[in-house]
């Protein structure tokens, strides 16, 4: 079994920082991809950054040059960085794996934790 929890999302000023953290428990599986989502209220869940196996990213427009993705494959956590943070980025944002156990592989999802941009 496998589960993710996230943890770091909270109430910020605009300009400011928070750093979100997901880490998977469990063992004998190996994962491929995180990523980061947000929902923002009435609207869809859209994808924040990615980042594979052997580190190579990718980021939504809105997000470039503000936010960081990164992970610790020894602790099966993947990180975001958010710095400059707008009230636009106000959502709950999810946490994603795609990891290999057994013969198959799965979509993890973590509970979501809410960032609010306000003053």
């Amino acid at each position: 079994q496998v589960q993710l929890v996230e943890s770091g999302g909270g109430l910020v000023q605009p300009g400011g920082s928070l750093r979100l953290s997901c880490a998977a428990s469990g063992s004998g599986f190996i994962i491929y991809t995180m990523a980061w989502y947000r929902q923002a209220p009435g609207k869809q869940r859209e994808l924040v950054a990615r980042i594979t196996r052997d580190r190579s990213t990718n980021y939504r427009d809105s997000v470039k040059g503000r936010f960081t993705i990164s992970r610790d494959n020894a602790k099966n956590t993947v990180y975001l960085q958010m710095n400059s943070l707008k009230p636009e980025d106000t959502a709950v944002y999810y946490c994603n794996q795609y990891l290999h156990l057994g013969t198959a592989t799965y979509d993890y999802w973590g509970q979501g934790t809410q960032v609010t941009v306000s003053s």
